[in-house]
């Protein structure tokens, strides 16, 4: 490549870059996902804005697979076990059962109501059905909504890629000719337990060999844990498995373990997820073309309206009726189904495969998303009030950063004490740690210090902490214990995390 064409190349990615990191500020205080922005951008630097010409259906598809790996990964990695578990049975049917009652309300609609062969309405319904994970985790993560409603929003975004992606591209296959029927079904199932399992084993053996390592870098712990990630994500994809359920699932499960540097390494992925959602976003934009979007208008507010308005809110009640869920939760569950990234690349699948009406369905399907992610958006934190679903925020949970002392067999615990932490005023004595534990030092307004055992803790003090190996989820555990529920935990049955209290 020419230096200067290089240079133009770079300055113009910098350029997008800097303007979608500032669009997030702006789409935040709009509740909107900062996903239109970057559609937008695309749209601009397109074939009809600066003129950039870009029509490789099978790369976007390729790239999108994988920012959607990075972005499930980071999804489950800050997402917690202990809000996911009560509603993971729920999830789990609204990602399988809900999307195929979905599926079959919206494909029945669309070849009702439009002039589309049965092909191309189950195409319709299955792109469309999906519930996008970087919609969902930006928009319900900067909303005080209950922690398990929330979760079971979250895991079933999580949750439901896979099947669909199996499902689409078993449509989009010369496997359609063949009418699978029970055979598609058992392969869906299949896939995803195969994935489920090995991102799970993965992910508990990397754990494993991270726990009795030393890096010479802190910076190293972060790219370790993401390699891990992706190591279950290409070991799930060559055993026939589901590799987008495996890094969700093997996110999941180093997300919720001790991780040695894990402040760390939740910023880094988390910055690796936005890079993924603003390099998706701008590839998808420039892939669509202006102007064919107005041919494609009225088509996406039928789909989109069937799906929104008839399919989302049956397949929530066929679900989460049979759990004994409050229809104002199951209101609220419907509407927060958010379509982003997901069901537009989806739509790159029959475009790579050359079937006939395959620029309609991407044109419709983008459409969708960028009309009713206008109309859901903004209104959510209106319906998340109207419906009983906020709840106050708590602001007693303490995060525990840990860092590994393997020569000698130790761990370094820090942690700050945060504003309506219960740990204010109880005396280092009082937080009765293992008798082989030390808490080291402490800072406080600046002024660094030795503490005794008499020493109360205040609020804003960070914290340092030095504990065996072995005692190291055992000091985590009854420090959140305390900082929820305070000096007397010890006493009470902490639900936190399911704590064992010495």
């Amino acid at each position: 490549m020419d230096p200067a064409d290089l240079n133009l190349s770079l300055l113009l990615g910098a350029g997008v870059l800097i303007i979608a990191v500032a669009a997030v500020r702006v789409t935040s205080r709009a509740g909107l996902p900062s996903l239109l922005v970057y559609l937008a951008i695309g749209l601009v630097i397109g074939e009809s804005g600066l003129g950039v010409q870009f029509e490789d259906a099978d790369l976007t598809q390729v790239l999108g697979t994988v920012a959607l790996a990075v972005i499930l990964a980071e999804g489950g990695f800050t997402t917690e076990w202990r809000s996911v578990r009560p509603v993971a049975p729920l999830a789990a049917v609204l990602a399988t059962v809900g999307v195929g009652v979905s599926v079959a309300v919206t494909s029945s609609l669309a070849y009702v109501l439009l002039d589309v062969d049965l092909r191309t309405a189950i195409l319709l319904g299955a792109v469309a059905s999906s519930t996008d994970a970087a919609a969902v985790f930006s928009v319900l993560r900067a909303l005080p909504v209950r922690s398990r409603l929330r979760a079971a929003v979250e895991a079933e975004s999580g949750f439901n890629d896979p099947p669909v992606i199996i499902l689409v591209t078993v449509v989009a296959s010369d496997a359609w000719d063949g009418s699978p029927g029970i055979g598609l079904l058992g392969a869906v199932g299949y896939q995803l337990v195969l994935g489920l399992v090995l991102g799970f084993v993965v992910a508990r053996a990397g754990l494993w060999v991270l726990a009795r390592s030393a890096l010479p870098a802190s910076g190293l712990y972060p790219i370790a844990t993401l390699a891990i990630a992706f190591l279950a994500f290409a070991v799930a994809g060559s055993s026939g498995g589901s590799a987008l359920m495996a890094i969700y699932v093997a996110g999941l499960t180093l997300g919720n373990a001790p991780l040695p540097h894990r402040a760390a390494t939740a910023s880094f992925i988390d910055g690796l997820a936005w890079l993924a959602q603003i390099g998706l976003f701008v590839l998808l934009g420039l892939l669509a073309s202006p102007e064919r979007l107005w041919e494609a208008l009225p088509t996406a507010v039928v789909v989109g309206g069937a799906l929104t308005l008839v399919a989302r809110p049956l397949s929530v009640a066929v679900c989460a009726t049979p759990f004994g869920v409050p229809w104002r939760d199951q209101a609220f569950i419907s509407w927060a189904g958010l379509r982003g990234a997901v069901p537009i690349v989806l739509a790159t699948i029959p475009l790579s495969a050359g079937l006939p009406g395959a620029t309609r369905i991407f044109d419709v399907v983008f459409l969708l998303v960028v009309v009713f992610t206008l109309v859901q958006g903004p209104t959510l934190p209106w319906v998340a009030r109207r419906l009983g679903a906020v709840a106050e925020q708590n602001p007693r949970e303490v995060a525990v950063e840990s860092a590994p002392l393997e020569s000698v067999g130790a761990a370094l615990l820090q942690f700050a004490v945060p504003p309506g932490s219960r740990l204010a005023g109880v005396e280092v004595a009082e937080l009765r740690l293992p008798p082989d534990v030390a808490v080291s030092l402490v800072l406080r307004e600046g002024r660094l210090f030795s503490p005794t055992g008499a020493t109360a803790l205040r609020h804003g003090d960070h914290v340092l902490v030095a504990a065996p190996r072995e005692a190291r989820e055992v000091v985590e555990e009854r420090l959140r214990a305390v900082s929820e529920h305070g000096r007397l935990a010890g006493w009470h049955r902490s639900l936190d995390r399911g704590a064992r209290v010495p």
